[in-house]
């Protein structure tokens, strides 16, 4: 999900900051089509989740807008999961294709399968183990994906799924009548005291993670740019066409070897073409976190993939070394629209308009290039910044470079939670511990991007 797993005292932050001060776009909306004709597949790409399936299911059940139809893609699961969807499916009367595999591809070729093979407009990916929290998820991604040309994906904001939410939604009217009829059906969660521990300490950690995260940082991002880097992989809905473009354009190169985290890529893949990803403060989703003694692995996944997206597409890097030839291009064209409407005497525009095209990221840039530089730049250099500072035993510099980080980052992440701030506070103070030791952790990612690159030139990079 995220771009770095930790907050820092950063350029990205000042960019977000610089944004709100900004503001958004002046130009309203002028969908072309109305988002309510749209017709959207739910695909669930699915392995081993027969604890979470029907949930998953059953907030699909409740939306107010029901997709037409949904998609189990069961990756060679080894449990019930592919028996529950079907059970709970025809009980709900939800339109459910369920495609079984004998072995697991991954979830990239998942994607790129249904993208071509399916006829909808919209495709809404949602992993097996997470839930609409809000009943009208669906509609509003879809309404939003449908306000201009050029966004491409549409997610809302995406929170850990505790203990309480789970029981919430299994104790729900469809739910309860669902289990009453089919007692053979067991939605208890695996696992002992211990296991739901972790799970807690992860849920703690990332519950602050995402706040600081989307409620800032990707909030500033969205007000300045129109975009996010990448959009939240496990409750995104994309654009079927554009999606399936982007996998026709890129398979023949990579194949299905994209990056170890497919969402990441894919939000590249469509900023290098001009496209927007955009995420929604006002729905939420609900998706279940490893556990506390997972989260290097999920941290190395999210990071290697922001880096090696970093190389695939590092024109985009590129792109604040070409801020004055962009600027000189767009104030010739700003005239030339000018001229135009003039001529015409109706014009059309779209918030954030861009053009089009590979093309013009190489000649140009883009403006969402510059978040991406400055989180290459932190991802690397803050963490190495501190080793440094271990290795030549300068206390003092590292002390007060950490009180002035916890100091900002505490400080936005309690005036970005609204309503929880003194609650939200005591966590960003727990989690403290955890946040640096994933910081330090993305040295070894990094040295493990950088054998792959240089030493053992590898591209076997897949999820």
């Amino acid at each position: 999900m995220a771009t770095a797993p930790y907050f820092v005292l950063s350029p990205n932050v000042i960019v977000s900051l610089v944004g709100l001060l900004h503001g958004p776009d002046k130009t309203r909306p002028t969908p072309t089509c109305d988002w309510r004709e749209a017709t959207v597949d739910v695909v669930i790409p699915a392995l081993n989740e027969e604890e979470h399936i029907v949930l998953s299911l059953a907030s699909l059940a409740r939306q107010t807008v029901r997709p037409r139809r949904v998609i189990l893609v069961d990756d060679g699961s080894r449990d019930h999961t592919a028996e529950y969807a079907k059970t709970f499916a025809e009980f709900a009367g939800l339109d459910l294709l369920v495609i079984e595999l004998a072995k697991s591809i991954g979830k990239t070729p998942t994607l790129k399968r249904q993208a071509r093979e399916f006829d909808s407009d919209v495709e809404l990916i949602l992993d097996g183990d997470t839930e609409l929290e809000s009943e009208n998820y669906i509609a509003r991604v879809v309404e939003e994906l449908y306000k201009g040309e050029g966004i491409a994906s549409a997610c809302g904001t995406v929170l850990p799924m505790r203990e309480r939410d789970r029981r919430a939604l299994a104790g729900t009217d469809l739910v309860q009548r669902f289990t009453q009829r089919h007692p053979d059906v067991d939605l208890k969660p695996r696992g002992n005291w211990l296991h739901r521990l972790n799970r807690a300490i992860t849920n703690l950690y990332r519950g602050v993670l995402y706040t600081f995260l989307q409620r800032f940082l990707y909030h500033g991002q969205m007000v300045f740019f129109g975009s996010i880097t990448n959009p939240v992989g496990c409750a995104v809905a994309y654009r079927r066409e554009y999606l399936k473009e982007l996998f026709d354009k890129y398979e023949p190169l990579l194949g299905d070897d994209l990056t170890n985290s497919e969402d990441i890529f894919i939000g590249f893949a469509l900023l290098d073409n001009g496209y927007r990803n955009i995420q929604l403060m006002d729905v939420y989703a609900r998706s279940l976190e490893p556990e506390a003694q997972n989260l290097p692995h999920q941290i190395y996944f999210w990071s290697s993939s922001f880096l090696q997206s970093c190389y695939y597409f590092d024109e985009l890097l590129r792109s604040p070394f070409k801020g004055i030839k962009r600027w000189l291009h767009r104030k010739e064209e700003k005239h030339d629209k000018a001229v135009h409407t003039i001529v015409e005497k109706r014009h059309t525009d779209e918030a954030y308009r861009q053009p089009f095209g590979i093309d013009y990221t190489l000649k140009y840039g883009r403006p969402m290039g510059w978040v991406l530089f400055m989180a290459a730049v932190e991802k690397v250099f803050f963490p190495t910044a501190l080793v440094i500072m271990l290795i030549l035993g300068l206390w003092g510099p590292l002390g007060i470079t950490v009180l002035a980080e916890m100091v900002v980052s505490l400080g936005i992440l309690t005036v970005a939670a609204k309503g929880q701030r003194l609650s939200t506070l005591f966590k960003g103070l727990l989690v403290t511990p955890i946040r640096y030791g994933s910081l330090l952790f993305d040295l070894v990612t990094i040295g493990r991007f950088a054998a792959d690159l240089w030493i053992f030139r590898s591209r076997r990079w897949r999820k």
